[in-house]
């Protein structure tokens, strides 16, 4: 089945409602964002859904972290997963599962519209290969000249394929976002099969999460068998 993973939450009500939902992931943005916030109230949102029967995994979203940073933010909130959004090296990602063994890594590939306009099946593969064994997932999304990711944009889903080939061969799974929303999940999936969906600014209205959009969001996505 598909995974979900609801980014950008700031809120601990939000929190313990998306986690009595069939969520995989909850994403906290620690990089510069509108979305952005402490580790401290991480922690309170992670202390919120302790109880809930189906404790989604934490998923910390940074941009071009030193340790140091991640080390901070790990002291004082759980999280399950780094997710790193920037030009993170292979030899990084390597120095995160030393240093913070447990926590798993998912690198995000930002596609941008010269990607896609490219059919560059071995340039996909020759970018991804030194990652081999260094992380834990790869995430693709749009990519935005500001903050990276996080546009509310769609990429062209037809690059989507040798980035699936390679995650499949290294044995790790394949997320996409990118301006997902409840009415266009639905389309990714079927023509493409990713292992699991991201979305944030698709399930908000005024840019804040909408739980009933959510819902609808999560209900689209596990209806697909």
């Amino acid at each position: 089945m598909v995974s979900v993973k609801i980014c950008g939450l700031q809120t601990e009500e939000m929190a313990k409602q998306v986690a009595g939902l069939p969520v995989d992931y909850i994403g906290f943005v620690f990089a510069r964002s509108k979305r952005q916030v402490t580790p401290g109230q991480a922690a309170a949102m992670l202390r919120a859904i302790r109880t809930a029967e189906h404790r989604p995994q934490a998923v910390g979203v940074f941009v071009n972290p030193g340790l140091d940073e991640l080390e901070a933010v790990l002291r004082e909130a759980a999280l399950d997963v780094v997710q790193l959004h920037g030009q993170e090296s292979p030899e990084f990602c390597r120095s995160v599962k030393k240093w913070f063994p447990g926590v798993k890594v998912f690198k995000v590939m930002a596609i941008s519209a010269a990607m896609s306009s490219e059919n560059a099946t071995a340039s996909v593969r020759g970018s991804l290969e030194p990652y081999r064994g260094l992380v834990d997932g790869m995430l693709l999304d749009t990519f935005d000249p500001m903050y990276g990711g996080g546009s509310g944009k769609t990429f062209a889903w037809e690059t989507i394929p040798p980035y699936q080939q390679w995650c499949r061969e290294a044995g790790i799974p394949l997320l996409v976002a990118g301006g997902l929303q409840p009415d266009n999940v639905r389309g990714l999936i079927d023509r493409y099969a990713p292992d699991g969906v991201d979305v944030s600014s698709g399930v908000e209205v005024d840019g804040v999460k909408d739980i009933g959009k959510i819902t609808t969001f999560v209900e689209r996505v596990k209806s697909i068998v």
